[in-house]
């Protein structure tokens, strides 16, 4: 698993404080965790966020994650920062961010800090990101 030897039981309950995987879960994040990629389709409510969520918590860098809708950006990032301390652990990098929230974005995730970036699809094609994304560890694109 891409050099790492993780206890997933034990990361699910340590991040999530779930005490098993629900349906498909483990496995779809055993082979993200493997470098491969990973293609999923679960009907709603059937856990695909922490197919994401837990390896990016897991590996280094951050991942990002494209997702159209602004609320539910929102909400994801919420989620993640109501289990760590840190607030700078998941952003949104969308248009409704000022150029200051924009700086901390992007010092979070030059510092290692920032584990899940949620991003509009309008912003993956602002040359802008682009650059700065290159030039960072990024993880894994869900």
């Amino acid at each position: 698993m891409n050099k790492l030897k993780i206890d997933l039981n034990q990361a699910l309950k340590k991040y999530f404080g779930f005490n098993k995987f629900k349906g498909l879960q483990k496995p779809v994040i055993e082979s993200l965790l493997s470098g491969k990629n990973t293609f999923v389709i679960m009907p709603t409510g059937g856990g695909k966020s922490l197919c994401y969520q837990l390896p990016a918590l897991i590996l280094d860098g951050t991942a990002i994650v494209v997702s159209p809708l602004i609320a539910l950006m929102k909400n994801q990032v919420d989620a993640i920062r109501g289990i760590s301390t840190n607030k700078g652990i998941a952003h949104v990098l969308n248009s409704s961010l000022n150029k200051g929230e924009i700086a901390q974005v992007k010092s979070d995730i030059e510092n290692g800090i920032t584990k899940l970036l949620y991003v509009a699809p309008e912003s993956l094609i602002k040359e802008e990101y682009i650059a700065f994304l290159k030039e960072q560890k990024i993880s894994f694109l869900a």
